[in-house]
């Protein structure tokens, strides 16, 4: 048995993505995902949404995974994580995992996995857009700081398999908003008022939206006739639960290395294992292998 530690870089991001991070709340990291690796994890989604069409009942799971939105135009598909070897792949890659846990400040674990695929929707085209804007913690909770730097216990990797331009629906995000603790209702009213306080992802296929969750965010309007996919996997520090909309089943986790459990099980009481770097520290730029599922 191979009772190595999983090893991931730390500091995983340049300290001009760490500024970037600090100050806005998120930072888009080109290429976390090689094309060959964001092709396949493109197919593997769009896979287990065929396989959901297949069954025609919203109520099955594929995989363990469910279907919250099944429609023409918005497929957002929750509980990922076991569903095909690619996105398991994706929630443990390395440099992803380093990523969540710099801005945790501690080691992570896996609380939720899901994608969305989604194009334009003609008939709801709307000037000014409701983007469903939402933060996932609030920020007295949610936050620390520690070494000068901003910490989130729970974050998101975002990565976009296919390629975002201006007209594409990439995430929008109010930036700053992850330090601002005022009324959540009042900071999207000025955010609607004033569109230059909304920023959109624009980046190829294959780079990855790393923020933290006290950031209020939401989905950007599709004008362009592109589809959209995107994965997601939620990170929280280790002694958090996991809140899925369904269980890692125990068959899956069997076959989990044992070095690997915590970051689908996480560890009891005041385990979270801290890790912080200082602002100057340069990136660990090391190539770092996945497990191979």
């Amino acid at each position: 048995m191979d009772e190595s530690p999983y090893e991931r870089p730390f500091p995983a991001l340049t300290s001009e993505q760490r500024y970037h991070l600090d100050v806005f709340g998120y930072a888009v990291i080109p290429n976390t995902l090689t094309a060959d690796e964001t092709g396949t994890l493109r197919e593997a989604i769009h896979k287990v949404k065929r396989d959901h069409a297949a069954l025609n009942d919203p109520k099955a799971h594929v995989r363990n995974t469910i279907v919250l939105k099944p429609n023409p135009h918005h497929t957002y598909m929750t509980a990922l994580v076991e569903a095909d070897p690619a996105i398991t792949a994706y929630c443990t890659h390395p440099r992803l995992l380093g990523m969540a846990e710099e801005l945790i400040g501690g080691e992570a674990r896996i609380c939720e996995v899901g994608a969305i695929i989604n194009r334009r929707i003609p008939e709801t085209y709307q000037e000014r857009p409701n983007y469903g804007l939402h933060r996932g913690t609030d920020v007295p909770f949610g936050s620390h700081t520690k070494n000068g730097l901003y910490h989130c216990n729970f974050v998101k990797t975002l990565t976009n398999l296919t390629d975002l331009g201006p007209d594409d629906g990439g995430t929008v995000v109010i930036p700053g908003s992850h330090k601002t603790d005022v009324d959540e209702k009042k900071l999207i009213e000025c955010a609607y008022r004033d569109p230059k306080l909304v920023h959109q992802v624009i980046a190829p296929a294959g780079s990855t939206l790393l923020f933290a969750e006290t950031l209020i965010h939401g989905t950007g309007q599709i004008r362009s006739d592109n589809e959209r996919t995107i994965m997601i996997c939620g990170y929280s520090a280790r002694l958090f639960p996991y809140w899925d909309n369904a269980p890692i089943s125990e068959e899956f986790l069997q076959r989990v290395p044992e070095k690997l459990k915590p970051l689908f099980t996480g560890t009891a009481h005041w385990t979270r294992n801290p890790k912080y770097r200082n602002f100057a520290d340069p990136v660990d730029a090391k190539t770092y292998t996945n497990h191979t599922w």
